[in-house]
This record gives C-alpha cells, sequence and structure tokens, in this order.
C-alpha cells in the first residue's frame, strides 16, 4: 500500500484531485440555478477538458531517467493512470450533477472523459508530463469556435460537442482512447 501512496505522490495525484473537486463545485454553483435536462454541451465539456488537464501533471515522473530504469513494468501502470484518472474526471462530473441541474447524459460524460484522457494520453507521448494539457486545450478552442459541422471531417473534429450516440463523436472518442492510452503506456512520457 505504501507503493501506491509514493506512486500518487510523486505523479501529484493529490493537486489533481483538488482542481477536480474545485471546477465540480463551480460548475455545481453555475448550473444549479439552470433548468432541468441537458443543454448546451458547452459547460460540461469544460469540466472535463479541465479535469483531464489537471490530471496531465502526473503523465510525467519527477525523473524521467529513474522512471525508465525502474524494475517494474509501467504499462499497466501508466494503463490504469490514464483509465483511472479518466473515471475520476466523468465521476466528478456526474456526483456534480446528481447536486444541481443535469448539464449532460451519462453516456455523454463518459465518452468524452474518455477521448479527453486519451488525448492527453498522447500529449504526454508526443510532449512530455510538462505539455500534455495541450492537446485537448488545442481541440477544445477550436472545438469551441468553430462553426457547426457539416461534414464528416468536421464532425469529427467538433466530437465534443456532438449528442451521444453520434457515430463520429463516438468513434473519435474510442480512437482517441485506444491510441492515446497505448501510445503513453508503451512509450511513457517524452523527455
Amino acid at each position: 500500500m505504501r507503493w501506491l501512496t509514493l506512486y500518487a505522490r510523486s505523479r501529484q495525484v493529490p493537486a489533481s484531485l483538488a482542481a477536480v473537486v474545485i471546477g465540480m463545485v463551480a460548475v455545481w454553483a453555475l448550473a444549479r440555478d439552470e433548468g432541468a435536462g441537458p443543454g448546451d454541451p458547452r459547460l460540461p465539456v469544460l469540466v472535463l477538458a479541465t479535469g483531464a488537464m489537471a490530471f496531465s501533471i502526473g503523465l510525467g515522473g519527477q525523473d524521467l531517467a529513474l522512471d525508465r530504469t525502474a524494475a517494474i513494468r509501467w504499462v499497466p501502470r501508466r494503463t490504469a493512470h490514464v483509465l483511472l484518472a479518466g473515471a475520476v474526471v466523468a465521476t466528478a462530473l456526474l456526483t456534480a450533477q446528481t447536486m444541481g441541474a443535469s448539464m449532460a447524459t451519462t453516456a455523454f460524460v463518459v465518452r468524452d472523459s474518455a477521448g479527453l484522457m486519451g488525448l492527453v494520453a498522447l500529449g504526454a507521448a508526443l510532449s512530455g508530463g510538462q505539455y500534455a494539457w495541450t492537446l485537448p486545450f488545442a481541440w477544445l478552442s477550436f472545438s469551441f469556435f468553430a462553426p457547426p459541422p457539416t461534414s464528416a471531417p468536421m464532425e469529427v473534429a467538433m466530437w465534443m460537442l456532438l449528442p451521444p450516440g453520434t457515430a463520429a463523436g463516438t468513434w473519435t472518442a474510442l480512437v482517441l482512447t485506444v491510441v492515446g492510452s497505448a501510445a503513453y503506456a508503451v512509450a511513457g512520457p517524452r523527455r
């Protein structure tokens, strides 16, 4: 059990959890006065992206050379780290929804949380843990300011804001989750 505590501290999990809880409380305060039922997807996507970006800092260790020479298998630990972080982010938003207005469906939250954590993991594999947040931030910024999707490539680009059950949104999130998690689990964070 001690190794788990040390791992969590070295990956700055307590600070990431604090950021997610602060985001959850802020969303609860903003959304509690809105009407019932899911509406504009931008607020829940913003919360999910902020949570994923908060966990991105822990995808790189304190000393990458030490991580690479460790006598433990990193692939399952890195995979578990990404998947658990995505589950925590999704659970935080779903918990906030139980205390206030319903902003998004469970399918929407799970899809976007998984896709965003895959995107963060891909960012860590490509540019390191300290810059892993840049990919979801750039994609989220594009999604917020792009015109409504009218073609398949634009639907892929706008996957975060598409309703649940949309094929382009679901497949894009699934591919990002699998590719990002696999790239991070196998290669680890870039130096």
